[in-house]
Order: C-alpha cells, then structure tokens, then sequence
C-alpha cells in the first residue's frame, strides 16, 4: 500500500486531522476491554505458562485491524490523486554536415594515440549533445564522398565515425572535395540554420574543386562552415612512407596547416575557424561551436491527475470486515 503514495498529492489534506484521534481511540478500546474483561485474580500462574491459544494470540490482532481500517479510510477521505505529467517537445533543429580529414596525417602522434582517434572521439561527443539535429559525416582525403547521409540516429552515425580509418581512400588533402561533398549535402535542406564542421591538418594539395568556390557555393545555400585546423606547433612524428604490407613508416615531419584558408573560408559564410594544438582545445573547440549553435527547443508540460482514493477506500473496508469477521465468530466472546 506504500507504494501507491508515490507521486500522489491530496485534494483535501485537512482529514489528516482526524488522524490525531488515535490516542483517543487507544484510550477508548484499552478502557472498554477492562470494563468488559474482569480481572481474575490467582495465587501463581506457574501452571498457566506458555498456554495462550491460538484464539488469544488472533484477539491481539483485532484492533490493529480496526486502526488499519481507520487510517486507510482518512487517506481515501484526503482523496489521493497520482500526478501524471506529459511533455510536449517542439524543437527546431539544426542540420550539420561534419567534414572530417582522412589523410595520412591524421595518424600524427602530437595528439594521443594520434589525431583521426582523438577527433572521432571529441566529434562523437559533440554529436550526443545534439539529440534534436540532424547529423551526417563526409571524409575525405585525396578524394571524398558521404559516409553517412543527413540522420537524427546519431547511434548509426556513431558507428560510421568508430569505423573510420586512414588509407581507405587515395592519399591527399583534398578541402575543396570535402567541403563541396558536405555542401552539397546541406543545400536542399529545408532547415533554416546549416552548418558545415570542417576539420582537417594539412594543406589543400589536390582534388579538382577549389576550396574558395565551395565556400561561394556554401554562402549562396546560407551554410555556415565552422574550420578546425589539427595539429600542434613546430615537428610531430607523423607517416612519411606506407610499406608493401600497408603499414606506415613515421618519421619527424613539420606541421603544416594552412591557416589563411580555413579562416578566408569561415569568414565567408559567416562562421569561424579554430585552431586545435591538442586534445583539451579541440574539446573546447566542440564546446564553443555547440554554444554558438543552439537549437530552438519549445518544451510545454502538460499535468493530468488520476484518482487514487479507492484504493485505500477498499483496504479500508477490507481491514474493517476482517476485523468484524473474526470478532463475531472465530473470536466472538460468550458474555
């Protein structure tokens, strides 16, 4: 019966009152059993040790009975009712194309393991905290492509962003490629915020669409390209050949990002470029863009009551007709 008080408030909580009256009642039935049941009085009651029947041990139990029905019966008059509130949730989503560099680089060790694992991991946690956008992922590297389309399944596009790897496509950085590829997966969309996060490490050195006419492209669809260049300051250990077996060998190499064009391109479609040098800042990176971009979010809240008073209206009376039951036959008593 516990139970049922959870999420319940009272209509008429001034029938607690009554519940002071217990003492009263106490007082009344310890009264009233003396006056109905003389005392006997006996030199010893050695003889009668450990003789209490079955009937004896029941009677005990009758006014806790009567007090049960008495305290069930003032709940069910404070009329209990079970608050159940809904929520409505009218969000105005955000589409995000997240453009992310595959190219050998992204194995560079100045980040732990290397940059592509940490920026899977940071772009994964980005993505949880985006639960009403819809989200999709391009890579590229010397060429590009949609790894996965437009989702609000960002448990599918989790798996996609886990699965990534260097060497799946043909070597290079091709940032034109990538950010055309996410452009045009954002510029039918309906949404009226689209943003593009384009991370990368490197220099555009191949692929035939120039960066700068994506961007153009990008600021006539209204998208929004937020860059992020990788990589730390000064030399890294990072591949410089790839073996026969696909493995590749690292040496000491400079770090290069052209910083100039990541920034012409944010600053042409209005968004805004960031540099991460290790792991913390590309975290704060994410954070910043995910401040930056909100997503609208109406929340209505909606409470509605069920009655709860006939549960304990029916133990109630339960309790009162056990009580009366046992009184009156198993336990009644002969004048």
């Amino acid at each position: 019966m516990l139970g049922l008080l959870e999420n319940i408030t009272f209509v008429s909580p001034f029938f607690f009152v009554l519940l002071l009256l217990l003492p009263l009642i106490a007082w009344w039935y310890n009264r009233s059993y003396r006056q109905r049941y003389a005392p006997m009085r006996m030199s010893t009651l050695e003889g009668l040790e450990n003789t209490q029947s079955i009937r004896g041990r029941l009677r005990s139990l009758l006014p806790i009975l009567r007090i049960l029905s008495f305290v069930a019966l003032v709940v069910a008059l404070a009329r209990p009712q079970r608050v159940l509130k809904e929520e409505e949730v009218v969000a105005e989503g955000i589409d995000i194309s997240l453009a992310m560099d595959l190219s050998s680089s992204m194995l560079a060790q100045d980040f732990q393991p290397n940059r592509l694992e940490v920026s899977k991991r940071v772009a994964a946690d980005f993505v949880g905290q985006r639960q009403y956008d819809r989200i999709g992922l391009v890579v590229f590297a010397g060429e590009a492509f949609t790894q996965c389309p437009l989702t609000t399944d960002h448990l599918v596009l989790n798996e996609f962003l886990n699965k990534l790897e260097c060497g799946i496509l043909e070597d290079g950085t091709a940032i034109g490629m990538g950010l055309a590829t996410a452009v045009n997966r954002l510029k039918d969309s309906d949404s009226k915020s689209k943003v593009v996060i384009l991370l990368t490490d490197g220099v555009n050195n191949t692929g035939y669409q120039s960066p700068m006419l994506a961007a153009k492209i990008a600021k006539e669809y209204n998208i929004k390209v937020y860059t992020i260049g990788v990589g730390s300051v000064g030399e890294t250990r990072a591949p410089v050949s790839r073996r026969s077996d696909g493995k590749y060998v690292l040496g000491l190499v400079r770090v290069e990002i052209d910083e100039d064009l990541l920034r012409q391109i944010a600053e042409m479609t209005g968004g805004k470029y960031y540099r991460a040098v290790d792991e913390q800042s590309l975290e704060q990176i994410y954070a910043s863009i995910d401040q930056l971009e909100k997503t609208k979010i109406e929340v209505t809240s909606f409470k509605r009551y069920s009655e709860e008073y006939h549960h304990f209206a029916f133990w109630g009376i339960l309790f009162l007709l056990i009580e009366v039951l046992l009184r009156y036959t198993v336990l009644r008593a002969i004048p």
